[in-house]
């Protein structure tokens, strides 16, 4: 599937099929409450200090002209999200301890562990966004065949991926050092990013 979905994305940045006009990309999202999951350092997965998990369900709308994965890429580039790629999740626990992580379900469903194996199973659907901030475990526990997830970045921060009680002690480190990204993936400037993501 991610061979396809990398075809699929080339072309139709190339020519525009299937994706939607920029003018357009604020009527495909639905003002949607934050759900806000915190989770401990459990001694191998750090998570993050003091940011929380920001869930969105059904965060988005997906009119049939358009490619849905093409929808989140293009919100997220909107806001200043980007080196999105398209795919699943992996199906063991990791993190980044460098930079934050949306992800965006575009189709199918799956169960996905948040914050290592002490945390929170959430089952995910098409429409929903989770933001991640650094240290944040996950890892896809199951999914429909169809599974499909896109994930961007803030342009501040480096991608590395953590998995090993190895990777701890820097990490912890490195975590508290990632800035806040300046806009919401979804909501911009004004989401509620900015608000619940406070530095202490």
């Amino acid at each position: 599937m991610p061979a396809l979905e990398s075809i699929k994305k080339l072309t139709e940045k190339a020519t525009g099929w299937a994706r939607p006009k920029k003018a357009k990309l604020n009527t495909l999202v639905r003002t949607r409450k934050p759900n806000l999951f915190r989770f401990k350092d459990d001694g191998i997965i750090p998570n993050h200090p003091t940011f929380p998990l920001i869930l969105y369900r059904g965060a988005v709308r997906f009119p049939d002209e358009f490619d849905r994965a093409a929808v989140f890429e293009d919100v997220f580039d909107k806001n200043g999200w980007g080196d999105s790629w398209r795919n699943g999740i992996y199906d063991y626990v990791h993190y980044h301890s460098k930079i934050h992580e949306v992800l965006g379900i575009a189709r199918g469903n799956g169960s996905v562990q948040f914050g290592g194996k002490r945390g929170r199973i959430l089952k995910l659907k098409a429409g929903d966004v989770a933001v991640l901030p650094a240290g944040t475990g996950h890892q896809c526990l199951s999914a429909t065949k169809d599974f499909l997830v896109v994930g961007a970045y803030p342009p501040s921060g480096k991608y590395d991926e953590c998995t090993t009680s190895e990777d701890h002690e820097r990490a912890v480190k490195t975590i508290r050092k990632v800035a806040r990204p300046r806009k919401d993936p979804l909501y911009g400037a004004r989401g509620p990013l900015v608000s619940q993501w406070r530095t202490p």
